[in-house]
């Protein structure tokens, strides 16, 4: 059985001798969502998934973030879904934690295990389920997609770990990488689901401040990040939640690499419309 490197849920219940106190933040511009408050109790059912629980870390809030959902499915063995996606309009992108993912559509069947990602089309008809023999483990990013007129809507596809390269980033001598899981040169997707990687010691270098909405998953590893005007402490197993406009930077402090998972909306004119 092949061990994960990235972090997972602790679920379970502390017991009486913890603590109230915590990490968790939530302010007007994000929201921190510490490791150790993924506990079993807050956990969710989902419709037509089977020995399954879910962990919802995002989802559709006027106000706050207003493009995705996005979440932590655990499903137990013989466990998925014949009809994950309720909405018409829907787009998923999957990406494993932990355990074996199989995932059919399109007359193929796909084994993705931890790395492996997909995406699922809007109005893709597909599966999911857990062939192993343990629980697998992986993050649901959904968001309703935009279509463009004459711009076709991209074909479902997945990608297994390690398929798709790393790029260095500018000026960070190769210690700032962005592994690309969705073409960022491809017009017709209207969302990108990236990991990002420091070496210990290596920063992002200014606070990105952009109307893009961003989901960011601590895979592995410790940093202090910049979120808005507060510097915060953030390590493996943590999730935020950043608003359009929020500044943001990060410095890799702990003694191993630091790398996130990153969702960020993309690629479409903003509408004129107050929603």
């Amino acid at each position: 059985m092949t061990i994960s490197p990235y972090a997972l849920p602790p679920g379970g219940v502390p017991d009486q001798s913890g603590h109230i106190s915590g990490r968790a933040v939530f302010r007007t511009a994000y929201a921190v969502i510490p490791n150790d408050v993924l506990r079993d109790i807050v956990t969710s059912r989902l419709p037509h998934w089977s020995q399954t629980r879910a962990w919802i870390l995002a989802r559709p809030l006027s106000g706050f973030a207003e493009t995705f959902f996005q979440a932590i499915l655990e499903v137990q063995p013989g466990g998925g879904s014949a009809r994950p996606e309720p909405d018409p309009d829907g787009e998923g992108a999957y990406f494993v934690l932990a355990g074996t993912l199989e995932i059919a559509y399109a007359d193929r069947t796909e084994r993705l295990g931890p790395g492996g990602f997909a995406w699922m089309a809007p109005g893709e008809r597909y599966t999911v389920t857990n062939p192993g023999t343990g629980p697998v483990t992986f993050h649901w990013i959904r968001k309703a997609y935009q279509p463009v007129a004459d711009i076709a809507t991209p074909a479902s596809f997945s990608a297994p770990a390690d398929s798709v390269a790393p790029v260095a980033m500018a000026n960070a001598e190769g210690r700032w990488r962005t592994t690309r899981l969705i073409d960022p040169d491809d017009i017709r997707h209207d969302m990108h689901v990236n990991v990002v990687s420091l070496d210990p010691g290596a920063l992002i270098p200014f606070a990105e401040t952009h109307v893009m909405e961003h989901g960011l998953y601590v895979l592995e590893g410790k940093a202090v990040y910049r979120l808005n005007e507060d510097w915060v402490e953030v390590e493996a197993g943590d999730f935020m939640w950043l608003r359009a406009f929020c500044p943001q930077a990060c410095y890799a402090g702990g003694t191993g690499p630091f790398s996130y998972l990153l969702y960020k909306d993309v690629n479409r004119h903003p509408s004129l419309q107050l929603r």
